[in-house]
């Protein structure tokens, strides 16, 4: 059999858009495919080929227009895309055949045509392609093999590798004619002296997206890395994989993101095998994927490895089996067994060896989490698999749906790192309050703050970027601040700092009961002061502000107290009960730039106040540029502690040991039964307080004289 050098195929194509080195970058469709055949050891050269292809949408730019000289009519004569294929198919191998040889390969200027044109074009109209566009060879790289002096492979042109051997340029009018002809020449004159050039610089395309695991010590080039945002929630590894088919995706280079509450959030790290790749899918940004245009940006190995690497020798071994399809359940009893599973799915849909093919996600302590993830073999097996979506198991309903080998790193990263209780910070060093609360508690009455209300719970920040509009530019820098329940889910509120009173009431003039998708939002403008009484547990309405929820008469809505006035207090039961909601995306907020006289809120040091205000809402996603900001725990700045140990302040509470609150105990629970369930721990009981009928739950406060490890 002939070597794949024997027989060249000079190949060009043009789109009804942009064509040059903005080939395939605005979607368009392809509508001319020229070519021609060389012999490579008998330097026989074959008749020039040329087919116009009828798009789908026959529309042609004024940029086409010009550069191929081609009219609409003329393509609603000619003949489908799958059409003119079978007959290049066809056209080529008679011809190769004529000459006595049985490959060939194509030869084209630069890899766009092929990555970005043929492939994408073919996969949106699932056409096959022949075997020949799955490996070419790229004349621009060959004649920088032989003139390397000539330049930079990505500047080469056509004209300019002629002019560089000393060769005329072609006189032809007929689009892609002449740039068939100028290639021929360029391949004649470097297969004859003194070059006698051989073809070796092949390129493939993959077939089909590898999966596999990346470890979190692996070393990722962030030249290779993007970021694709806007994806179907239902979108699985290979359909990220088919939007960028042409370009070559690194093994298990897709990773799904995942929100703070476990599930998609239609954005994406995807892996390439070099820049090259890299920068050839940055111009498929606003590419449609079915009905959804796809946003893609340029991204780090260190945001990669962050979503898609992992440290299980569990996961590792369960995603050592290649060419396997994941299905993720979600929801089952935490009874449940390996047997339960498998005859859940049914020897329709049988787990690729057994129960080696079954991972159940669990907590560090090896309590299940009701997730669990499962091999097939094929797709076939998956889909049946699919088809018990929603079905019950014992008395849940189980939800099954594709999953992805970084997203099995994510889930068991994310409960691997679940802390048993909150993780509180270390006691300062000084008796002074040392929580810095983020820079929107403040005691301003100044109204520059808006509230959004009824947002739908589906909402992000950059739809609400997108609802405000041109007002966008007045937010301050991380001025926007989603409200998650207490249950960490979104609340429908929102509040948004302007930069004066000003933007704040032209926002609310303009926005107020403006669509979002299909809900409407109200828009009220309020002060800092009001917003911060709201994210630390209060109301606000029409009729004013309301103290959070208590019935306990000791409790009273947080002071925020500025220097050098006294620290506000709360007493030891009424903190442990106060919960605040929880904001979105937390961050580390950056230290406040310092005035001669700064002005900050602290508060009691109290652990049992800090346990709901710190849990592991971990973003896995750097948020847009406009995000949230959100508690958190970090020293005073210098001069500010520095006032506060000059100033007399209130006495802090002694700390013998730290508060356990316990929540959703049986309303017959009595001394004895929460006694017994801290045996072995501790404690005195003079430090022990029940507390019954708060917000409808039985609550206990206990104040052990060592952190308990539940």
């Amino acid at each position: 059999m002939a070597s794949h050098s024997d027989t060249l195929v000079v190949f060009f194509g043009a789109t009804a858009g942009a064509n040059g080195g903005k080939l395939g970058s605005d979607e368009r469709e392809i509508i001319l495919l020229v070519w021609q055949i060389v012999d490579l050891h008998e330097k026989k050269v074959g008749k020039i080929q040329q087919r116009l292809i009828k798009p789908d949408t026959i529309e042609l730019t004024d940029q086409c227009k010009e550069e191929t000289g081609l009219s609409v009519e003329e393509l609603c004569k000619a003949e489908p895309l799958d059409t003119v294929l079978q007959q290049f198919q066809q056209a080529v191998s008679a011809e190769v055949k004529a000459l006595g040889r049985s490959s060939y390969t194509l030869c084209v200027d630069g890899p766009l045509l092929i990555r970005q044109a043929i492939h994408p074009e073919a996969s949106k109209k699932n056409l096959v392609l022949p075997e020949c566009f799955y490996s070419f060879v790229d004349l621009k790289r060959e004649f920088h093999k032989c003139c390397p002096n000539a330049g930079p492979v990505k500047d080469l042109t056509l004209p300019s590798m002629l002019e560089y051997v000393c060769l005329p340029a072609v006189n032809e009018q007929m689009a892609g004619v002449r740039e068939v002809k100028s290639m021929m020449m360029i391949i004649q004159h470097i297969l004859a002296e003194p070059y006698n050039h051989k073809f070796s610089l092949f390129e493939t395309v993959k077939y089909k997206f590898e999966s596999g695991a990346c470890s979190k010590t692996e070393a990722v080039d962030s030249e290779t890395v993007i970021r694709a945002r806007g994806l179907p929630w239902q979108s699985s590894d290979q359909d990220i994989a088919r939007f960028f088919k042409g370009l070559n995706i690194a093994k298990g280079g897709v990773a799904l993101c995942l929100n703070t509450q476990g599930r998609r959030n239609g954005e994406a790290l995807v892996r390439f095998i070099n820049s090259e790749h890299r920068d050839m899918a940055l111009e498929r940004h606003k590419h449609h994927m079915g009905s959804r245009y796809i946003e893609v940006y340029k991204a780090t190995g260190e945001e990669f490895l962050k979503i898609a690497g992992g440290t299980s020798n569990e996961v590792a071994q369960f995603l050592s089996k290649e060419n396997q399809v994941i299905i993720r359940m979600r929801g089952l009893p935490f009874t449940a067994t390996q047997q339960d599973v498998l005859g859940f799915l049914g020897p329709e849909s049988p787990v690729t060896d057994g129960t080696e093919g079954l991972l159940f996600v669990k907590y560090p302590d090896g309590r299940p989490t009701g997730d669990a993830f499962v091999l097939f073999a094929c797709e076939e097996y998956a889909q049946n698999a699919l088809k018990k979506h929603k079905q019950i198991l014992g008395k849940r309903y189980i939800e099954l749906f594709r999953s992805t080998a970084a997203e099995v790193q994510q889930v068991l990263n994310r409960y691997m790192s679940t802390p048993l209780i909150s993780t509180l910070p270390p006691p300062p060093m000084v008796p002074v309050p040392v929580l810095a609360t983020p820079s929107f508690i403040t005691t301003s009455s100044t109204r520059d703050c808006v509230r959004l209300r009824g947002l739908p719970y589906t909402a992000a920040i950059e739809d609400i970027l997108e609802f405000m509009g041109e007002h966008t530019i007045d937010i301050k820098p991380h001025g926007v601040h989603m409200v998650l329940n207490q249950q960490g889910r979104p609340s429908g509120d929102a509040f948004i700092q302007m930069k004066s009173a000003d933007r704040a009431f032209m926002v609310t003039q303009k926005c107020h009961k403006k669509m979002m998708k299909d809900r409407y939002v109200e828009v009220f403008q309020c002060s800092a002061e009001e917003m911060s009484f709201v994210l630390m547990g209060g109301t606000l309405n029409r009729s004013g502000l309301s103290p959070p929820p208590c019935k306990l008469p000791c409790l009273s809505p947080p002071t925020y107290a500025a220097f050098p006035a006294q620290t506000a207090m709360l007493s030891t039961e009424a903190a442990a009960l106060y919960q605040p909601p929880l904001l979105a995306t937390p961050r580390t907020p950056q230290p406040p730039t310092h005035s001669p006289a700064p002005t900050l809120t602290y508060y009691s040091p109290q652990p049992q106040l800090y346990m709901n205000m710190n849990m592991n809402y971990t973003a896995y996603y750097p948020s847009p540029p406009v995000s949230p900001s959100t508690v958190s725990y970090f020293a005073a700045p210098p001069g500010s502690m520095a006032a506060a140990v000059a100033q007399p302040a209130a006495p802090v509470l002694p700390q013998p040991g730290a508060l356990v609150r316990m929540q959703g105990l049986p309303y017959s629970a009595g001394v004895k039964d929460i006694l017994s369930f801290f045996q072995g721990y501790q404690y005195t009981p003079e430090d022990y307080s029940s507390v019954m009928g708060v917000n409808d739950q039985a609550r206990a406060l206990i104040q052990p004289k060592e952190w308990l490890c539940l």
